[in-house]
């Protein structure tokens, strides 16, 4: 039988953390992660970091960005462009390993704020050398990191997804429920999607991979929170995945999925580019 090699399915930009993303056939890996890749953040006037955990309606913004700037876009909301802030970090901010970004502006400022019906700043990170991964998360010490949770890029593959889909299909039946659509990978955010004839979770047990041209080291598995729990189209909220992960995937008081990656140096990733299990530590 033939075996399939696993390769590159999707690559996800998500500029604004906690906003929608952009789906895109190729982006330039940086030692911070994708390009563009979560550089900006919302926050409240304090700065609190304002997430979509709380703030449900954050997902219904597509944000998409490249050299010239980031674009908000949202149903029934003017589109606004805006351009990367040329001045230094002038706003504090309550996140781990940062105290301060760089304002946005106020047109940007307006428009989350009535996105979101409470004061809140659009925020910019100006350089991830000055956010290191941390050292619990996998880090050096020295690995730049954009404003992700703990890690520079996310990898998923769709036979786990696959294999959770069906734990959650019989957990269904277990318990007398009506069935329901499977989970969509995007409740995941991952950056990279692996496709192929791979077992479940191999990814757990990946310590250096190649993707395309560039090469990586394993930082941490990703533990997953109630964001998960939303459908990033309807932004309904539901039980699933974490009370079937909670079954199947939890150790450490945690649930799982998906690991988190390090870039060993730059380059490109592309769909459809083989990946390949380097069987290194």
């Amino acid at each position: 039988m033939r075996v399939e090699p696993a390769v590159v399915s999707a690559v996800h930009v998500y500029p604004v953390k906690s906003l929608g993303g952009q789906a895109v056939d190729r982006a330039r890996v940086e030692l911070a992660g994708l390009r563009h890749d979560r550089r900006w953040m919302v926050v409240r006037p304090d700065g609190e970091v304002l997430t979509a955990r709380e703030r449900h309606v954050l997902l219904s913004v597509a944000a998409s960005a490249g050299d010239d700037g980031l674009t908000l876009a949202a149903p029934g909301r003017d589109t606004l462009l805006v351009a990367p802030p040329d001045g230094p970090p002038d706003v504090a901010v309550s996140l781990s390993r940062l105290d301060r970004a760089t304002c946005a502006g106020p047109a940007a400022d307006a428009w989350v704020s009535d996105l979101l019906g409470e004061p809140a700043r659009l925020v910019w990170l100006d350089d991830p050398a000055r956010r290191p991964v941390g050292t619990h998360h996998g880090g050096s010490g020295t690995d730049p990191l954009s404003l992700a949770d703990a890690g520079p890029l996310l990898l998923t593959t769709t036979a786990s997804l696959h294999q959770l889909n069906s734990w959650v299909a019989a957990e269904r039946v277990d318990r007398g429920e009506p069935a329901s659509e499977p989970l969509a990978m995007l409740r995941f955010r991952p950056n990279v999607v692996v496709d192929g004839d791979l077992r479940p979770f191999v990814e757990d047990g990946w310590r250096r991979v190649r993707i395309g041209d560039v090469e990586y080291r394993f930082g941490e598995h990703c533990d997953r929170c109630v964001m998960t729990t939303l459908d990033p189209v309807t932004l309904a909220g539901g039980k699933e995945p974490l009370r079937t992960m909670a079954r199947y995937r939890r150790w450490d008081h945690k649930v799982w999925f998906g690991v988190r990656l390090i870039p060993l140096s730059t380059g490109v990733v592309r769909v459809g580019d083989a990946v390949t299990d380097l069987g290194v530590p």
